[in-house]
């Protein structure tokens, strides 16, 4: 009967319920400690290779599309307006964007119940790809062109560079994270020897 339960509960990706909302703290928190500190910047100008979004990866695939984008667009919100004195809002729905599709991943795969095998790792990793190209070969850019007047050779460049290290860092960081917390977790099924166990 739960395990019914859970996966009927699983496909509410839109679901907001009080851990969604801790965890959406918790990452907020961290992608911004990480966005601002712990970070390689690239040849290509106002681009460095993000641990930020292996986190925004994790939660949004442990916790879906609401968590996955409010974590990355708070979190990359907060750092651009410390740092620099305001967001650079392109940017920050970028990430909003990309942390949305991320979560998407939430739908396919059973973290919780403890299961992340090589076809959960390769879900996890299509997806979140899909949510990189979109966030950053198409939302950024075309944000930046109209609202910030941007050189159009200079965005395009800037974003397929984001994409290539937003999907490494998700890749590297999201999945192996992702595999630690799931072996964390008891297996559905694996103490039911007889009984209610």
């Amino acid at each position: 009967m739960s395990s019914n339960n859970e996966t009927v509960e699983k496909k509410k990706l839109f679901e907001f319920k009080t851990i969604t909302i801790v965890a959406i703290g918790l990452g907020a928190a961290i992608f911004t400690l990480l966005f601002m500190f712990v970070k390689i910047p690239s040849p290509v100008p106002e681009t460095s290779f993000q641990t930020a979004y292996g986190i925004a990866g994790f939660f949004g695939a442990l916790f879906g599309p609401i968590a996955g984008a409010l974590i990355a667009f708070i979190g990359h919100a907060i750092s651009d307006a410390v740092q620099y004195g305001s967001p650079w809002w392109s940017w920050v729905v970028a990430s909003g964007v990309s942390g949305f599709v991320y979560g998407i991943s939430y739908k396919f795969l059973r973290i919780r119940e403890g299961h992340f095998n090589w076809k959960s790792i390769v879900i996890f990793n299509v997806v979140q790809i899909i949510g990189n190209v979109i966030a950053w070969i198409v939302v950024a850019p075309v944000l930046d062109i109209l609202v910030y007047k941007e050189p159009v050779n200079l965005v395009f460049t800037q974003g397929a560079v984001a994409l290539v290290m937003n999907s490494v860092s998700c890749a590297v960081i999201g999945s192996v994270l992702l595999s630690i917390y799931a072996a964390t977790r008891m297996r559905e099924g694996s103490l039911k020897k007889g009984g209610d166990a």
